[in-house]
Parts: structure tokens; sequence; C-alpha cells
């Protein structure tokens, strides 16, 4: 599977010869700068309403290959005359939906039984599925039968606030991490050092004005941390929001008339885990089995209850939680460092990361104040 998709594709770049992010695209295989006065971030492209139009026929300059773009973005010591890709954002909030698959659903509620101890989940895995006997991917949430099976899980015993926003009214949206923060294609990804139980989630996530238009897709690891959020769901912000915790990549492909949020709905996303320890991981997640919709995981974020002015991309959330076990029987799944995942499909390419500690990813300094002083210095705002 290619890394770069075709299509309309939107992005950011350090480039040889500037001391902040430009705005690229790719073109007959080469990546081109296509930054310019008034269209110098990936929001104010977002906002004026032509963002495909624009990303399609503004003059650009050739900046490399990009398939040396790609290789040097990877490198442990990038060269400083090659460009390399960040994440394919700027200004947007960058938002997240959890369990809005059934595999995704059912593992939530077993980090909460378990407590956050990895060796009790295969066997509360196995009694869950017995207590529940129904299939959840069938139901529409918030609908009359889901509160049946609602009504039923609690006589059992085992209802749990995961059930709640996965078959519930109302779906879970949360703050993935800050605008600026997050990682693109070949950066680390950081997992917090107190973390022993933890896993990639491979998503789409959306690019979505500040009208609620959702204009373009790209790939998406919402790094998370199991055992912490299996303590407490209070506890989801440190579970979630850390150091170089979520990677979009490699570029946001801008809606046109071959792709469409149809394509989305549509996507077959591979997840690959390759350990240095020899250790792989391969899975699928389909988009077509996600329990809501792309628009209404959109209009719970965004709308008169809650204003984004400079936009934002929502993660879609995964089908795919890891259970292959991994240092012993029952054990279930965990990152080491070192691990290269791999999330991808053919319309979006594939977003690749190395695993680190978040303490040892490099720290994020450049905020949205440095960007727009560098944009102001070069009268580009």
């Amino acid at each position: 599977m290619g890394l770069v998709p075709g299509g309309v594709l939107l992005g950011r770049a350090m480039v040889p010869g500037y001391a902040y992010p430009r705005i690229v695209t790719v073109r007959d295989g080469q990546l081109v700068d296509i930054t310019a006065k008034g269209f110098a971030t990936v929001r104010d492209i977002a906002e004026s309403g032509r963002a495909t139009e624009h990303v399609r026929t503004v003059a650009g300059t050739a900046v490399g290959a990009v398939e040396a773009v790609l290789a040097n973005s990877e490198a442990a010591s990038p060269r400083d005359d090659v460009a390399r890709l960040l994440a394919p954002i700027d200004l947007q909030s960058v938002k997240a939906s959890g369990v809005t698959f059934v595999v995704s659903l059912l593992e939530r509620v077993i980090e909460e039984q378990a407590r956050g101890d990895k060796s009790r989940a295969d066997a509360l895995r196995s009694e869950i599925l017995d207590l529940i006997g129904t299939d959840l991917s069938e139901l529409v949430p918030g609908s009359d039968s889901a509160m049946k099976v609602k009504a039923a899980l609690i006589a059992k015993g085992v209802w749990s606030q995961y059930l709640e926003v996965g078959i519930g009214p109302d779906a879970e949206i949360f703050t993935k991490s800050q605008p600026m923060s997050a990682v693109g294609f070949g950066a680390e990804v950081g997992l917090h050092p107190i973390s022993s139980w933890n896993n990639p989630e491979p998503e789409v996530a959306l690019l979505v004005t500040s009208k609620g238009a959702i204009i373009g897709a790209t790939l998406g690891n919402d790094v998370n941390l199991r055992d912490v959020e299996g303590r407490s769901a209070l506890l989801l912000g440190k579970a979630k929001d850390n150091n170089a915790s979520a990677a979009l990549g490699p570029f946001v492909r801008l809606f046109d008339g071959e792709f469409t949020l149809d394509t989305v709905k549509n996507a077959e996303i591979a997840l690959r885990v390759a350990g240095e320890d020899g250790f792989e991981l391969d899975g699928h997640s389909n988009m077509a089995q996600i329990s809501r919709t792309p628009e209404s995981l959109v209009a719970a974020t965004i709308g008169e209850h809650h204003q984004y002015p400079d936009g934002l991309v929502l993660y879609l959330g995964t089908m795919f939680a890891p259970v292959k076990d991994r240092g012993g029987q029952g054990m279930g799944f965990t990152h080491k460092l070192g691990d290269v995942v791999s999330v991808s499909t053919p319309s979006l390419g594939t977003l690749r990361n190395r695993v680190n500690l978040s303490t040892v990813c490099p720290p994020w300094i450049y905020g949205a104040s440095h960007l727009l002083r560098d944009l102001a210095r070069a009268d580009l705002l």
C-alpha cells in the first residue's frame, strides 16, 4: 500500500531555507510549497470556502521528491537540506470521539472492570461477552432497543459508563490535544512513562471548518494508555493527552468528485505494529461498522452548543483494540519502545510512527503564538 494517496493533498512541512512551517501539496511525485499571503495556514485554506480549488490550482515551488521527504521525515536525525513533513493541520482544535465501534466498546468495559490490570483482561473478556449475549453492532445508539439492552445489562450488574456512550443517546467527544501539538508522518509518538498497558488506536480523522463543514480527511493514531483510563475514566486526560500522543498524516486529502465522505465511510483501515523484538501484529478496522455516523459525531462536537473559530480535526474512533498476547499467555498486547506503528488505507495513504516515551520524544515548543509571529514577520498574514 502506498504511503501517499492520490487526489488533492494538503499538508505542512519544514522546508529548507525557512525557519517556520510551510504549506505543501503533492504534484507529479514532488512536494510543492504553496504557501501564499492569506493562505499561509491550513486553517486559512480550510476557512476559505474553496480549499480544494485553491490547493489544486495555486502556484507553487517544488522542494523535492516526496519519497525523499518521507524518508527524511522518518530518519533518526533528519537532514536540514531536505524537507520534513509535519502534522497536516495547524490552528485547528484536535478533538476525538470514543467508543464508536462495538469491539472498542467491549474493550473499554474490560479496561474498567479490570481496573487497569492487564492480566485480568482475558478472563473478563469471555465473562462479559457471555453476559451481554447480544450483537451490539445491530443496535442504534439511543434507540428503544438499545435502552432495553441497557436495562438488561444494569440488571446483570455489568452496566458501564462506556456502554452509556456506546449505545446511549450521547456520543463521547473529548479534547485529544492542543492546537499545534500533533505530530506527523515519521515522528515519534509518545507513551507516558507510568503506563505498562497501552496501545495504538488507528483512526480516520476529519477536517472540519468553523461552520461545521467536513472538507477532508486524514489518518490518525490516537495513542492510548489502557491501564490509566481503566483505573478511572476521569483520568482520560492523562491517558490521552501527553507529549507526542496525537499523530496525524501524512496529508489531509480534500474532498473532490472522486474522494468524498462516502469514501471515508467505507474505508478499510489497516494497522501494523512491528517491534524490535520481532513481534508483529496486523489488524483491520472497517469504517462501515461504525455505530454513529461521521456526520452525527461532527454535530455532537460543533454547533450552537460549541464553536471552534479555527475549525477542528475530529478522530472518529477505532474498531481495533489489539489483544494479541505479548510477554506471556493472557497478558494481551502492550507497546514496547521502538515499535513501528503503521496506519493505512488506499484513499489516505500510510501514517507511520515509532513509539517512544513522551518524556523522551522531542518536546512541543512551537505553538500558535510562534507560528503567527513568524508569519507576520514574513508578511504572510
